[in-house]
């Protein structure tokens, strides 16, 4: 379509042109369409669009009806994990506390207590995961949140803490410990000469 009044014009597929008769090739222009033809062309394109946005009104409108309508009140809810606040409806706050042992847990806590359950060795019941993830939680909040540095210092000591409890030649690399093959300064060294 055209905007702010600019001309439009398209090009039509070229008819076959006779073969010329002297052998040299002419080329072909294509042609111009007619202004009446392009405003029945921009016609029939509006046409097809009102239909389109009818059809789509009218499938919301269908799908709008076939949705229940909330009539339960909505809450505020706190996540007794990582202490968020979520609008809530009183069923859902219900179902959420049944299914974790009375406490009410957040969606991405749900989500972190299950895989806890799941992943760890033999599979944990969802109580011990809750538990372990309150835990989680609740020293992130006392500590992380305060002094972030401190809880990445902790987080680093952890890893370098597994690390050395791992017996596993293969961990360390050759005899047991971090160390380099061989030295760079006789390649800095070559360098310089």
């Amino acid at each position: 379509m055209a905007h702010n009044g600019d001309a439009v014009v398209a090009a039509a597929p070229a008819a076959p042109a006779p073969a010329p008769t002297n052998g040299a090739q002419r080329q072909l222009k294509p042609r111009r369409i007619s202004m009446e033809g392009l405003q029945r062309a921009m016609s029939d394109l509006a046409l097809e669009l009102s239909r389109d946005r009818k059809a789509v009104a009218d499938s919301a409108a269908a799908a709008m009806q076939q949705l229940p309508a909330i009539t339960e009140q909505v809450e505020d809810a706190r996540c007794e994990c990582c202490g968020m606040q979520e609008e809530c409806t009183p069923a859902y706050v219900r179902r959420v506390r049944e299914r974790y042992c009375g406490r009410l847990v957040c969606g991405l806590c749900a989500e972190a207590v299950n895989g806890e359950a799941e992943s760890r060795h033999g599979g944990r019941t969802t109580e011990e995961a809750l538990a372990a993830h309150m835990a989680v939680c609740g020293r992130f909040n006392r500590v992380g949140r305060a002094n972030p540095v401190l809880m990445q210092t902790e987080a680093m000591r952890e890893i370098l803490r597994k690390r050395s409890k791992s017996n596993s030649p293969k961990d360390h690399g050759p005899g047991g410990a971090l160390a380099r093959s061989s030295s760079c300064i006789p390649a800095i060294t070559k360098d310089f000469k």
